[in-house]
């Protein structure tokens, strides 16, 4: 039986998990999700089960509402870096979940490193 588009991007998404969460145990997780309009980031413990901070296209203040390309995934990783230095965050693992490091998600990790953030 074939397995669906959905059914293997889930697979792909906890076998990344998975091996992340093996190498780099008490560390903060800087997940991130992208769509075909958005893109965002979240800073998570998985000790406590809290997100420490996040940032979105959908945030009016970053000025790109509602766009998904590079340009918008660079403002989105430079925001998050600024916001784990406030949250006293230095020093994350990158869950790229079932997407490609590549184009977006790669702009994104870029900017979050030029940032401040140590993924």
């Amino acid at each position: 039986m074939a397995n669906s588009k959905r059914q293997l991007f889930l697979k792909r998404r906890m076998r990344v998990r998975n091996k992340l969460r093996k190498v780099n145990s008490g560390k903060m997780r800087l997940s991130v999700h992208r769509s075909n309009k958005n893109i965002s980031v979240q800073l998570i413990d998985d000790v406590n089960g809290v997100t420490v901070a996040a940032a979105s296209t959908l945030e009016k203040a970053l000025g790109v509402v509602g766009k998904n390309n590079v340009e918008a995934a660079t403002k989105v990783g430079a925001a998050i870096a600024e916001r784990a230095k406030k949250a006293g965050v230095d020093v994350a693992y990158f869950d790229r979940g079932g997407f490609l490091f590549h184009g977006k998600v790669k702009a994104l990790a870029e900017a979050a490193r030029e940032g401040g953030l140590k993924i």
